[in-house]
């Protein structure tokens, strides 16, 4: 009889053992995290990470597949996806979170900072704060991070020193309203191709010019296809790590500090290798045979502050202007 209890008592310590493995499994959610740039970049590359370290400090409750190179769509679809519900988490500008609230795309308004550290300030300060907030009351999404994205230069087919010698160009910019206003004001040819389209439409001449980082010029490899870099230096850019609206309201307090945490981490780490890339870039570019043209940024700035003024792009001067008087830490 002991031999017949033990027996059953070992089937059913393995049965419980095989259920709560069941259970386990079956608690591991999958979620989708997109973006439209190349597996090489830190982008992505920090994304994996992130995703792998949300793996772990959940315990395996969470597994996260990141798709790079618009693999489940272009910017402005992965965007809407996110209210969808057919992506969990994308990285994406500003730029496109003003599509649904259009103070946030403030930042895009040529020649707004300085450079990387007054960008990173930014991202820091009250007014992000305060327009972060607003972008997450309209949509219900959270933005978790910020990542340094580059200072966008121009490529082109014709080198051009002045804001004058663009009237003609056609340039490609993303499909948002805060880079049309450069080109737009300059007397370009605007032309929104989709991001994973645009090496082709350089090189079979739908357009004559690009405007991107340092950084994406290398790796989207348009310097085989364009021979000037211009200088424009119009945007600093960045990116955004935001988690929609429904995977925020299901995530306990816990879990949305360590997607947060995690998050902002792997901005930290994509941040520091475009800025230390960025620095290379010039030169390497040189090496290649590309002709780098320097302009008077002053140039352009004053003919987008007499051109195009902020509220016809949705945003607010007193955003603006506080952004203009921050500081970076020392």
């Amino acid at each position: 009889m002991k031999a017949i209890h033990r027996g059953l008592a070992a089937a059913f310590a393995f049965g419980t053992a095989l259920a709560l493995g069941g259970m386990a499994q079956a608690q591991t959610t999958t979620l989708k995290w997109a973006h439209v740039y190349e597996p090489a970049e830190p982008f992505h590359t920090s994304s994996v990470w992130a995703a792998e370290e949300i793996n772990k400090r959940t315990n395996g409750r969470y597994k996260i597949d990141v798709y790079p190179s618009s693999q489940l769509g272009k910017e402005s679809d992965i965007n809407q996806g996110l209210t969808l519900g057919t992506v969990d988490m994308i990285i994406s500008g500003s730029s496109f979170a003003a599509k649904a609230y259009p103070p946030i795309g403030v930042t895009y308004y040529p020649y707004t900072f300085r450079n990387a550290d007054h960008l990173l300030a930014y991202a820091k300060s009250d007014v992000f704060k305060e327009l972060a907030k607003g972008y997450e009351d309209k949509t219900g999404n959270q933005i978790l991070s910020v990542t340094y994205y580059g200072v966008r230069q121009a490529t082109s087919n014709k080198p051009f020193k002045t804001c004058a010698e663009m009237k003609g160009l056609k340039i490609r910019v993303p499909d948002a309203p805060a880079y049309l206003a450069m080109p737009k004001a300059c007397g370009a040819n605007i032309a929104p191709i989709a991001f994973a389209e645009v090496y082709l439409a350089l090189q079979n001449g739908t357009v004559d010019a690009q405007e991107n980082p340092l950084t994406t010029i290398e790796a989207k490899k348009f310097y085989e296809v364009q021979k000037n870099i211009i200088l424009t230096g119009h945007i600093v850019d960045h990116l955004n790590t935001i988690m929609s609206k429904q995977l925020w309201a299901k995530l306990s307090p816990e879990d949305r500090k360590i997607f947060t945490e995690v998050a902002q981490q792997a901005s930290a780490k994509a941040t520091a290798e475009v800025a230390a890339r960025e620095k290379e870039l010039l030169d390497v570019f040189r090496q290649k045979g590309i002709t780098i043209v320097e302009v008077d940024t002053t140039d352009f700035k004053d003919t987008v502050m007499k051109n195009i003024t902020f509220e016809s792009l949705g945003y607010r001067k007193a955003d603006w202007d506080r952004i203009q008087a921050l500081k970076p830490a020392m």
